[in-house]
C-alpha cells in the first residue's frame, strides 16, 4: 500500500470526520463566547455612569465619591462622570458636506494645478538663463555666431562691428531671464 492510499482511507473513516465535526463546534462555541464577552466589555461604559457625589464626615471632613460611606453626609454636586459627548455635527444636511467636500477637492485641484504651472515657469526660466548665459559667453569670447537670413534663408556671420549690439542684446536676455 502506498502512503497517499493509506491516507485517503484515514481520511475516510468515520471517527476522523466526527473529530473534525466536534472541534469546528468546539471552534463556534469558543468564538460565540468571544463575542459575547467583546460585547458586554463594549457595554461596561455605559454602565459606568454615575452620579459624584460631596459626602461631609464628622469633623466637617469632605470627600467626592460615587456612593457616600455610612455615617456621612450626602450631597448632591450636579456632577457625573459620563464623558462628554461628542458635539453633534449633524446640523449639516447630507448635500450640504457633499458640496463643501466638492469644493475643498476643487480648491486642492486648482492649487496643484497653479503649483504645476510654477514650477515649469521656474524650470523654463531656468533654462532659459543658461541659454542665454551660453550665448553671452560666446559672444564675448568672440567665436563665430550664425544666424538664418530671414528672407533668403541662408546662413550669415554675425560682423565684428554688430558683435557689440548683440552681446548688449544678449546681457539684456541675461538680466531678465536670470532674476
Amino acid at each position: 500500500m502506498t502512503a497517499a492510499y493509506k491516507l485517503a482511507i484515514f481520511e475516510q473513516s468515520s471517527w476522523v470526520r466526527s473529530l473534525r465535526a466536534c472541534h469546528s463546534t468546539k471552534v463556534r462555541a469558543q468564538t460565540m463566547k468571544n463575542l459575547f464577552l467583546l460585547l458586554a466589555l463594549a457595554m461596561l461604559p455605559a454602565l459606568s455612569q454615575a452620579q459624584i457625589m460631596k459626602c461631609v464626615g464628622a469633623g466637617g471632613r469632605v470627600e467626592f465619591a460615587a456612593a457616600c460611606p455610612p455615617g456621612t453626609k450626602a450631597q448632591n454636586t450636579g456632577i457625573s462622570n459620563n464623558p462628554a459627548a461628542a458635539p453633534s455635527s449633524s446640523s449639516k444636511s447630507l448635500s450640504d458636506k457633499d458640496a463643501e467636500f466638492r469644493k475643498r477637492q476643487l480648491e486642492q485641484l486648482e492649487s496643484a494645478k497653479k503649483s504645476d504651472e510654477k514650477s515649469r515657469d521656474t524650470a523654463d526660466r531656468s533654462q532659459n538663463c543658461e541659454s542665454a548665459q551660453g550665448y553671452l559667453r560666446s559672444l564675448q569670447g568672440g567665436m563665430r555666431i550664425a544666424k538664418i537670413d530671414p528672407k533668403t534663408g541662408e546662413r550669415i556671420f554675425i560682423e565684428d562691428a554688430d558683435r557689440t549690439a548683440e552681446i548688449e542684446r544678449a546681457q539684456r536676455a541675461v538680466e531678465s531671464n536670470c532674476k
